[in-house]
């Protein structure tokens, strides 16, 4: 039985290959091929792209078919740093290829993408690490200032209210700022609009006013939400840094609120109450 299907699918393919060649563009597709179309059989076609195959067997299609293996691998990668390790490589395949081929586009093309990717590789890499870091007690955010830009404020300058929309968060670098509903001073090194981020809404919390002009460092959320995206594992050692955040924020105003706390009064034989 399964011969009979085999030859009743080799007589359909046949067919369909004398159709075919019965096509002006078809047919000349086939004599450059070395094939007769007016007697073209699926063995024949076969056997003909087997030897064609096997004719282009060198040392440079090799690499360059390794090369698009690893950069097509590369479209089913959902995370950054596998992403740019299988580019980088295949990129490097390629580069063999052109060499070897003498094609000397392909060549610089290829040659030129892999610092690029290099350079992109190393940036991510180096932010998992500071954020890894982060969960071990150190809440610097010195990882991100590549990603940040800078701005300048001056002294009454006001960098939000409270109730605004939020789109950034900051980083002091020099200068001091004052949140204003707390009474809250805030040196450099300081974490801003961290909050705005993680809230729903996207508000701001509290209105920050420059008390001594100074330079702050930006990030925009689309950016931090792109950084996640591209690697998953960066959001998770964000989150535990802002929770170290928001328990250093609430000690702060513990503190400030067992310093203002006013005592109980204290009730005299005169019927006087005395602070």
């Amino acid at each position: 039985m399964n011969s009979s299907s085999n030859a009743d699918f080799s007589t359909i393919l046949n067919r369909i290959l004398d159709t075919a060649a019965d096509n002006l563009r078809i047919a000349k597709i086939l004599v450059q091929m070395g094939l007769d179309p007016n007697n073209i059989t699926y063995d024949a076609l076969l056997n003909r792209l087997l030897e064609i195959v096997l004719a282009n067997i060198t040392l440079a299609n090799m690499f360059a078919v390794i090369g698009a293996t690893f950069l097509v691998a590369t479209l089913l990668m959902h995370t950054m740093v596998p992403l740019r390790i299988a580019n980088m490589v295949g990129c490097t395949f390629f580069v063999v290829f052109g060499a070897l081929s003498g094609s000397v586009g392909t060549f610089i093309l290829y040659l030129l993408f892999l610092p690029i990717n290099a350079i992109r590789l190393r940036q991510m890499l180096k932010l998992i690490k500071r954020a890894r870091i982060a969960t071990e007690g150190d809440t610097s955010l010195e990882w991100l200032k590549p990603f940040m830009t800078e701005r300048k404020y001056r002294k009454g300058d006001k960098l939000c209210s409270k109730g605004d929309a939020a789109n950034e968060m900051f980083l002091i670098i020099t200068g001091k700022f004052l949140v204003t509903e707390f009474s809250v001073e805030l040196p450099p090194g300081s974490l801003m609009g961290e909050l705005g981020f993680l809230t729903p809404k996207n508000r701001r919390t509290a209105t920050i006013e420059c008390i001594e002009g100074g330079d702050v460092l930006t990030i925009e959320y689309d950016k931090l939400l792109e950084i996640y995206f591209q690697n998953p594992e960066f959001g998770y050692y964000f989150l535990i840094l802002t929770s170290h955040r928001l328990l250093e924020n609430n000690a702060k105003l513990e503190e400030i609120i067992a310093q203002n706390k006013i005592a109980p009064p204290i009730a005299v034989a005169s019927g006087t109450v005395e602070l």
